[in-house]
């Protein structure tokens, strides 16, 4: 990992950072969002490095300023199963690891050269520790977190494959061409063949 130096782009990635947070938690002030700045510091990694690897705790909190990345395991054969894609305005954690601190079962790899901007665990408990709006903008983090991974989970249990894709290129439209159709097949639960076909018809309607 390599940390920036550039000024300018770590006082605009700040900046994104901030209102971020500003976004998601409107009653934080401007005295608590500097405090937060203090806090965090960015890592810059290479297409393919990892910023999680799998059975490691997650120390740091990693907020996407610029780039993409996607968390995956490793199946009982041997295969990469990619369960997410992360990119700019993202947290790209495995959200359980970081909070009670345990080993992951996922890795976190990117797929374009990747600016994070990261909190560590004991930083971000001190900053719960100052502020109700820090508390806060943590629940709602949380909770979207949590929205998230049960919008998955439900997918595969309600949606038949088409509808999975379908779904994908109406809400993630913005990573359609950033990601790899290895990935993307892998993401939806989907065989290339499968993929191929659903991807003809709906060009047909």
């Amino acid at each position: 990992m390599s940390f920036s130096t550039d000024k300018k782009i770590i006082d605009s990635e700040t900046q994104f950072v901030l209102n971020s947070v500003k976004e998601v938690c409107p009653s934080i002030t401007e005295a608590e969002l500097s405090q937060y700045a203090l806090k965090f510091k960015f890592i810059e990694l290479k297409k393919k490095d990892l910023f999680l690897q799998s059975g490691e705790t997650q120390k740091l909190l990693g907020f996407v300023t610029k780039g993409l990345v996607r968390s995956f395991y490793i199946d009982k054969d041997g295969n990469e199963r990619t369960i997410g894609f992360y990119a700019e305005g993202d947290y790209a954690t495995h959200y359980p690891s970081f909070i009670i601190q345990k080993p992951s079962k996922y890795s976190i790899q990117c797929l374009e050269p990747t600016t994070f901007a990261c909190l560590s665990f004991d930083d971000l408990q001190w900053l719960y520790k100052q502020s109700q709006n820090f508390e806060k903008y943590g629940r709602l983090i949380a909770e979207e977190v949590l929205r998230q991974q049960q919008a998955r989970i439900e997918s595969f249990v309600f949606q038949a494959a088409e509808e999975r894709y379908l779904d994908f290129i109406q809400y993630r439209s913005a990573l359609f061409n950033r990601v790899s159709l290895s990935h993307l097949c892998s993401y939806l639960g989907i065989e290339r063949q499968s993929l191929t076909r659903i991807r003809q018809k709906v060009a047909h309607k």
